[in-house]
C-alpha cells in the first residue's frame, strides 16, 4: 500500500510518500488552514506537487493551524481530492511532534520554529496544551517573535549601534521596505522568522544572546512550567529554531530544574518510524 505522511508548518510542508517500503521526500509551501482556503490548498498542491501519487491508501497530515474541526475538514477534503483517497487524517503539528519525539512514551513536547507550541503527552495522546496564541499574543521563543523583538529594537534604537549597523548592512533592507513587509503584505510571521539567521550568526554578541535567551526564558515560564508533569519528564523539541539555539535552550532548561530530552530539526523521520511500526 502507498501512503503519505505530511508535516506542515506555516512556512513549508515536508511530504513523505511510502510505497513498498521505499520512501520519497517532497517539499511544498506551508499549508495552514488559518490562512488558506480549501481551493487555495488544492491550487497549491497542483502547482507545487504536480508529481504526487494520485491513488494512495491513506494520508496522515500533521499541520500548524489544524486545531479546528471545520478547518481540518476542508484540509481533509483537499487532500482526498488531490491524492485520490477517502482515508485522510488531519491532526495538529503538535500531535505529529509528540508522536515523532516520544513515540509511545510520555513527555513534554515543544515546537520552536516560525511559531511555537507545547504540550504534555502521555504516550498516547495530548493531555494538556497551553495555548500558543500566535505571534501577536504569544508564540514565545518562536522565530517570528525573535524576529519581532530584534526588528522593534533596531527600529526604535534600543539595540546597540553595532547591531543596528550590522542588521542594515547584512539584510540590505530599508525602514520603508521593512514597514511594507510587516504591515503591507500577508504572512508577516514568516518574514519576521527569517531574521533568526541574523541572530544565530551573531549569537556571540551579548545583546543578541540576551534577546534570544530572554525569549526562551519566557517560553519556559509561560508554557513549559505550567505543566504539572514538567519536572518529572524529559522536555523534547522539534523545529529549526530549537536546534539552531540548542545550547541556550538546554542551559535554560537545566536552570529551571527541567530535563532536556530529544532535539529534532523536523519530525518527519520520527513520524516515518511511528507509522512504519504500526502499519
Amino acid at each position: 500500500m502507498t501512503y503519505v505522511i505530511a508535516d506542515s508548518g506555516s512556512t513549508k510542508t515536508q511530504w513523505c510518500v511510502v510505497s513498498d517500503g521505499k520512501e520519497e521526500m517532497y517539499h511544498t509551501t506551508g499549508i495552514n488552514p488559518v490562512y488558506l482556503s480549501e481551493s487555495e490548498i488544492v491550487g497549491l498542491l497542483e502547482r507545487e506537487f504536480a508529481g504526487r501519487p494520485r491513488q494512495v491508501g491513506r494520508v496522515w497530515f500533521y499541520g500548524a493551524g489544524c486545531a479546528f474541526p471545520e478547518k481540518n475538514e476542508f484540509v481533509r477534503r483537499a487532500l482526498c481530492r488531490c491524492f485520490g483517497t477517502a482515508e485522510a487524517e488531519v491532526m495538529t503539528d503538535l500531535e505529529g511532534a509528540a508522536r515523532a519525539l516520544c513515540g509511545c512514551n510520555p513527555g513534554i513536547v515543544c515546537i520552536l520554529g516560525t511559531g511555537s507550541n507545547s504540550c504534555y503527552y502521555d504516550g498516547e495522546m495530548i493531555r494538556e496544551n497551553v495555548s500558543p496564541l500566535g505571534f501577536i499574543l504569544g508564540d514565545e521563543g518562536s522565530g517570528a517573535v525573535l524576529g519581532k523583538k530584534l526588528l522593534a529594537d533596531v527600529l526604535k534604537g534600543v539595540a546597540p549601534g553595532e547591531v543596528k549597523q550590522l542588521f542594515f548592512q547584512e539584510t540590505g533592507l530599508t525602514y520603508a521596505e521593512l514597514m511594507d513587509r510587516i504591515y503591507g503584505r500577508p504572512l508577516a510571521n514568516r518574514f519576521l522568522a527569517t531574521f533568526t539567521t541574523f541572530l544565530s550568526a551573531h549569537i556571540d554578541m551579548p545583546y543578541i544572546e540576551g534577546l534570544v535567551s530572554g525569549s526562551f526564558d519566557e517560553f519556559i515560564r509561560r508554557n513549559i512550567l505550567q505543566y504539572k508533569m514538567a519536572q518529572q519528564l524529559p522536555v523534547s523539541f522539534t523545529g529549526s529554531v530549537a536546534c539552531v539555539f540548542r545550547p541556550q535552550l538546554e542551559r535554560l532548561l537545566l536552570q529551571n530544574g527541567l530535563q532536556p530530552g530529544r532535539f529534532m530539526p523536523a519530525p518527519m523521520q520520527g513520524l516515518i518510524t511511528y507509522h512504519r511500526d504500526r502499519s
